[in-house]
């Protein structure tokens, strides 16, 4: 090996060790943008801070996001920080953007979960907990509007580890609260740090003051305690009697943090600019680089296997396609996340789910709606590409030579519709491509078109979601459109086991297409999603719904071609979106094809594909079908003397209260409710709290529709 050669290497892993991917993530309101904003400031990326209240934030740069005070896309930017680079994404808090932060925590590394110091932890802060546990991201946890009326810092960490079940360790402890809230106490360092100058540019140390004395000393016990109960090191020496080296204890509480094992807390203001450089030093010293996490996994196609994937730009290049943004100069901006090899500008790039090839003409690093260009892109950064015109979001991006799919991600269903319609006929064409363009950008907006009206339909995962694209189709792609009452997107299933033989004949231009297949539908556990299994011939297509196909054919002499397999599985999924009786999407149904019958005369692709849509839909009529309707999980907070009227209105409209707790200042309500009966409920909730409950909810689960 040249030693030129071992200098690039060496090169490339110290710029892995000193580069975070990292998100901001938090219930709405709790301060994730005005955090960030702070960061973008202190690293010398912005010259002011924008101001969420005044519509300046730099990572809202969306009109409606200035307008609302609200993150509604997420934005992604890259700082530096005592020489590290630092990937940020600016994640939304409302639930109805949930799947912004699904996409952006599926990419990252680490998180910084931020609290509010007076509520603790609320509904959508263990929505996007439970989805860092789920990619197994490590998290720094920030207790911001620690100078609120009401903050409690201790408070915060047993909330946090009652609800979310988070070791949750102070590496920091607060210097008065509310108005009186004057700076924090570093743990570690042992010394008191406040922030000084017109935007808390400067950071003054000073000793820790004597009345401060023993509390301190009993909060850093608490932290050596909790870090010697998973650390070795720090065992043998507190044991010993020894003095512990504040680099030791970082270095082992990294460690812990890398596991999940720990939360470190840290506490601050961001509004009034307190508490965010020892933030931005956490994320340096406690979260993960690139190569310091689980590797990516994969499904190698040919080979039929899962694979790991090393966070290594020597390696086969791979990487995940996790945001699309429509922009009106440059075209689809494909937000991408490289977990192996390296890209360049105006090399050819194959998109291996679609295997199809694509060229990246550009390549960008982003900071908020403005960009850099990028000599390349290289394992474990983040960047977007342009030029690629059918990637989605999910889509693997790779090598011919390596045909290896990373795992797809998961959204949740949309849940509520409006109908559409141009006031023109000329639009009519103008609003489908805005469409597409919004769905391509988003994985939870759905349009189709209405078969007995002839309308256009689009689902969302709430009513500002809706909303908001609603606006964004009449104000940005400025389109004159009347848009109909929101209304509960429903499911279909069956109920029973249900079975059909079916044939199709048909004559096209002189030419017999035939087919034969016999198939079984029978309902599967709810929540577990559509399965379609060929039991006829071993194939496996690694794409779409899941799918199993194994067997041997027993009445067909001819050798099946894989096209015929392959249409058999399109009209079967196409038949899961067409809906049985009401139209509606269909969802949990098992379908096995236990028979084809196949000429090779007259089989052809589009007659096997019709066969297995029309054997599918006779299926499911028979298996007594049902309409299934989404519940709604609720949450709710408000004063003490309003719980009463809170839990009365949510019975009224077919819900279930399912838990109360009760805190110092507020009551929490937990309670279930179907989606159609929630309409208008914020305008009912304010009229019988004199305007101070709110609440939140998100999609549940679906079940049969009861008849009210």
């Amino acid at each position: 090996m040249s030693v030129a050669f071992l200098g690039v290497i060496l090169y490339n892993r110290k710029m892995l060790k000193a580069m975070r991917n990292i998100g901001i993530m938090a219930h709405i309101d709790a301060g994730k943008t005005t955090t960030t904003e702070r960061i973008l400031f202190y690293t010398g990326k912005s010259h002011r801070i924008g101001e969420v209240d005044d519509g300046e934030a730099i990572m809202d740069w969306m009109e409606q996001e200035q307008q609302r005070g609200i993150t509604i896309q997420s934005a992604a930017t890259t700082t530096f920080w005592k020489d590290h680079q630092i990937n940020i994404i600016d994640t939304p808090g409302h639930v109805d953007f949930t799947a912004e932060v699904e996409r952006s925590l599926r990419v990252l590394d680490g998180a910084v979960a931020i609290f509010d110091a007076v509520r603790g932890v609320e509904p959508q802060t263990e929505t996007v907990w439970r989805q860092a546990a789920h990619y197994h991201v490590p998290c720094v946890g920030y207790v911001n509007k620690m100078d609120r009326v009401g903050a409690d810092f201790y408070f915060v960490l047993e909330d946090v580890r009652a609800k979310l079940g988070a070791n949750t360790v102070a590496l920091q402890i607060p210097i008065g609260k509310e108005s009186g809230f004057e700076g924090v106490i570093d743990l570690i360092e042992m010394r008191e740090i406040r922030w000084e100058g017109n935007e808390g540019e400067n950071v003054s140390l000073s000793p820790i003051a004597a009345e401060r004395e023993a509390a301190a000393r009993q909060w850093r016990e608490k932290l050596i305690d909790a870090l010697s109960s998973v650390s070795d090191a720090i065992t043998e020496k507190y044991l010993a009697g020894e003095e512990l080296d504040p680099i030791l204890i970082r270095k082992e509480l990294r460690k812990a943090v890398l596991k999940r094992e720990i939360l470190p807390m840290l506490a601050g203001a961001s509004r009034r600019n307190m508490g965010v450089q020892p933030l931005i030093d956490a994320v340096v010293d406690y979260l993960p680089a690139p190569d310091e996490t689980l590797p990516a996994v994969g499904h190698h196609l040919k080979k039929e296997e899962d694979i790991s994937i090393p966070c290594d730009p020597k390696g086969q290049p791979s990487g995940l396609v996790f945001k699309i943004q429509n922009d009106r100069e440059a075209g689809s901006l494909c937000y991408v996340r490289m977990y192996s090899g390296v890209l360049k500008p105006g090399t050819a790039v194959f998109n291996v789910g679609k295997r199809k090839r694509e060229r990246a003409n550009r390549i960008l690093r982003m900071h908020s709606n403005k960009s850099e260009p990028l000599d390349e892109l290289s394992a474990g950064d983040i960047g977007v590409i342009i030029g690629m015109k059918l990637a989605q979001t999910g889509d693997t991006i790779g090598s011919e030579g390596w045909p290896v799919v990373l795992e797809k991600m998961q959204f949740p269903e949309p849940v509520i519709s409006v109908s559409i319609e141009p006031k023109t006929i000329s639009e009519q064409e103008k609003l489908k491509d805005i469409l597409a363009i919004l769905s391509k950008e988003d994985p939870t907006f759905t349009t189709r078109e209405n078969d007995e009206t002839g309308q256009l339909i689009i689902s969302g995962m709430g009513e500002l979601h809706l909303d908001v694209l609603v606006t964004r189709i009449l104000k940005e792609f400025n389109v004159s459109a009347k848009v109909g009452n929101p209304q509960v997107t429903y499911r279909e299933s069956i109920s029973r086991v249900g079975e059909r033989s079916e044939n199709f004949s048909r004559v096209i231009a002189g030419k017999e297409n035939a087919a034969g297949l016999t198939l079984r539908v029978e309902p599967a556990q709810r929540g577990d999603g559509n399965k379609y299994i060929c039991a006829v011939k071993h194939h496996s297509s690694g794409r779409g719904i899941a799918s199993e196909r194994s067997g041997a054919s027993e009445r067909s002499d001819a050798r099946i071609p894989e096209e015929i397999f392959d249409a058999v599985e399109r009209g079967i999924n196409g038949a899961f979106a067409s809906g049985i009786v009401m139209g509606y999407p269909c969802i949990d149904i098992l379908v096995t094809v236990t028979d084809v019958h196949y000429s090779e005369l007259t089989g052809t692709e589009f007659a096997f594909e019709a066969c297995a849509s029309m054997a599918f839909d006779e299926a499911c009529r028979n298996a007594a079908p049902i309409l299934l309707e989404p519940i709604m999980a609720v949450d709710l907070s408000g004063p003490h003397e309003f719980v009463g009227e809170v839990m009365s209105l949510v019975t009224q409209r077919g819900g279930q209260v399912l838990s109360m707790n009760s805190k110092a200042e507020f009551d929490e309500i937990k309670a279930q409710a179907p989606m159609e009966k929630m309409f208008g409920f914020m305008t009912a909730l304010r009229s019988v709290s004199q305007g101070r409950a709110s609440f939140s909810m998100e999609f549940s689960h679906f079940e049969k529709k009861a008849s009210r």
